[in-house]
């Protein structure tokens, strides 16, 4: 993540163990990995706000993509296959696709 997102290993280590708050050209640029929209990450000054969890735009193959992509526990080439695996099966199964 670090290399595809140009900020360092260290500063994304600080900001997962809360030791550390990124400025806003770096949660863009995570953001933009995640192919969230920004406004996601940043909630708003009240921190009694739910967070937004969906947009009504977004689609459910890139939602899953987003989770699957920041799981710790999969390799970027795993998130990668299991995201297409769930893209395909969504696509071939949708009632909007006549799957």
């Amino acid at each position: 993540m670090a290399k595809q997102t140009q900020v360092s290993a260290s500063t994304l280590s600080r900001i997962e163990n809360g030791t550390g708050v990124p400025d806003t050209p770096t949660l863009a640029r995570i953001a933009r990995w995640l192919n969230i929209p920004l406004e996601r990450i940043v909630t708003g000054n009240s921190t009694s706000e739910a967070a937004v969890v969906y947009y009504p735009g977004e689609s459910m193959p890139n939602i899953v993509e987003a989770h699957l992509r920041a799981d710790p526990n999969l390799t970027p080439d795993t998130a990668r296959a299991l995201s297409e695996l769930f893209r395909v099966a969504y696509n071939q199964f949708s009632p909007r696709s006549g799957g």
